[in-house]
């Protein structure tokens, strides 16, 4: 299996948690890494998973601890 890296441009880390959207209910959801990559999902790393928001009115649900989000 080849190595997953973060989809965030510019950034060589290591992907550790798929991010979801689902549009129809304003929401992203960040959780471990899946088995295999998937369409309209997003491996990111650590670093990006602990700063990720979203817009205004929107909800987050995530089991990353967050250094930014209040």
């Amino acid at each position: 299996m080849s190595e997953r890296y973060c989809s965030k441009m510019g950034c060589g880390r290591e992907a550790a948690h798929t991010l979801t959207y689902d549009y129809t209910d304003s929401m992203a959801v960040i959780g471990p890494l899946g088995a295999e990559k998937r369409p309209h999902c997003y491996d990111i790393c650590a670093y990006h998973a602990a700063r990720q928001t979203v817009p205004r009115g929107w909800q987050l649900i995530s089991s990353v601890p967050s250094t930014r989000r209040h």
